[in-house]
């Protein structure tokens, strides 16, 4: 038997009995209006905004709003198990937290304190390449539990070589290669704040402690701040990277590797004929391109092109339980949470991504036993169905 994340609600209504209330909402969707209140335009711009007018981030909402989930009834979900096999390791439940770059802006515990609290929980954290802490001592923060890092491809590879030879001896167990970034998009909250955070040198610490970064350079990074923050913006990503070059990173990384940002089901398939073992059904929370479908919309062909050979994930628009839920059925095997961990941290520290953890997970169970399910094994399209209004 797995663990009841349902059993945080009695934990509220007990500590209610002594006057104390949660400290953030527990209706998730309300987190970034208060983090818009109480962090400063920059940073909120940052982590809340997306590509052009926004309308990816809203296609992604209402590609899961538009199915409906159907409750069934009269079936034994006494006893509920949300744990599930991902990439060959035992889950407590299929959700992980999503790489988000530069969380100092955010909270001064910044990716430490995210990774700590996925810990807590036992999900997976998933480190950016562009985290403000470097890679070693977000590893130290989480002990032994399970972490996944996330490369932005660069430029040069050895420093991808480097990258990837030090996350595997920090510990990292899956890479995950964001593919949708090879530069920057149009986007226009940060670009009314001028707001780019690595030109101050902040979301930079991974590549300022490398070795073969700083090899780069002709005075230490110190030293002259401004041409080591110059140097990076000419590495960061890379436009002419094609299909064959993912053998790169199969010669220079031996445990699974997960393409992020998939939405055609022919880029599915050829990251299957690379040997890929999955990928991230996600359009970036539609921070990437404005205009693009929603991410749900993209899920079930992809798992009808490649569900048998590879693990198919889901990250772009979850927001409460029954999203996850939503993504479960469509065909996801686990789902990534992006932006609300990021304001539970910008409001609560450890404490608020906790928050965020368990009431995601507390109102997916709910959602599973009152629609007539054990555990995710058991959903399918079937118990979806697409509303027309």
């Amino acid at each position: 038997m797995g663990k009841h994340w349902a059993d945080f609600q009695y934990e509220i209504y007990l500590n209610g009995m002594s006057g104390a209330v949660p400290r953030l909402p527990t209706d998730l969707t309300r987190l970034e209006e208060l983090t818009e209140q109480r962090l400063g335009p920059g940073p909120v711009g940052y982590v809340a905004g997306s590509a052009g007018e926004g309308s990816t981030a809203r296609a992604n909402r209402a590609a899961l709003r538009r199915r409906r989930i159907v409750p069934r009834m009269l079936r034994d979900v006494h006893e509920r198990d949300l744990s599930v096999e991902v990439l060959g390791r035992t889950l407590p439940a299929p959700l992980a937290l999503a790489p988000i770059g530069v969380l100092s802006i955010m909270h001064p515990d910044a990716e430490c304190a995210a990774a700590r609290a996925a810990a807590a929980q036992g999900v997976p954290f998933t480190l950016s390449s562009a985290s403000s802490t470097p890679m070693e001592q977000v590893a130290q923060a989480m002990g032994d539990a399970e972490r996944w890092f996330q490369l932005y491809w660069p430029k040069d590879p050895e420093v991808a070589r480097s990258f990837l030879s030090r996350a595997k001896a920090a510990g990292f167990s899956t890479l995950v290669v964001t593919l949708d970034t090879p530069m920057l998009a149009w986007r226009p909250r940060d670009l009314d704040q001028a707001y780019l955070p690595f030109l101050h040198g902040v979301g930079t610490a991974n590549y300022f402690s490398d070795p073969a970064f700083q090899a780069g350079l002709a005075k230490p990074v110190h030293e002259d701040p401004n041409a080591a923050v110059m140097h990076f913006v000419g590495m960061f990503s890379d436009p002419a990277k094609t299909w064959p070059d993912l053998a790169f990173l199969r010669e220079h990384w031996d445990g699974p590797i997960v393409l992020k940002g998939i939405l055609h089901p022919d880029d599915a398939r050829a990251a299957a004929d690379a040997a890929m073992d999955g990928v991230v059904v996600s359009n970036h929370g539609g921070r990437q391109v404005a205009g693009s479908l929603g991410a749900a919309d993209a899920l079930p062909r992809i798992v009808e092109a490649v569900g048998d050979r590879l693990t198919v994930l889901f990250d772009s628009g979850i927001r409460t339980g029954d999203d996850i839920f939503k993504a479960l059925a469509l065909g996801a095997k686990a789902v990534l949470v992006g932006r609300p961990y990021a304001y539970g941290l910008g409001l609560d520290g450890q404490a608020g991504v906790e928050h965020v953890i368990r009431c995601l997970l507390a109102e997916l169970d709910l959602t599973l036993a009152l629609s007539g399910h054990a555990g995710p094994a058991t959903l399918g399209p079937a118990d979806l169905i697409e509303a027309t209004a």
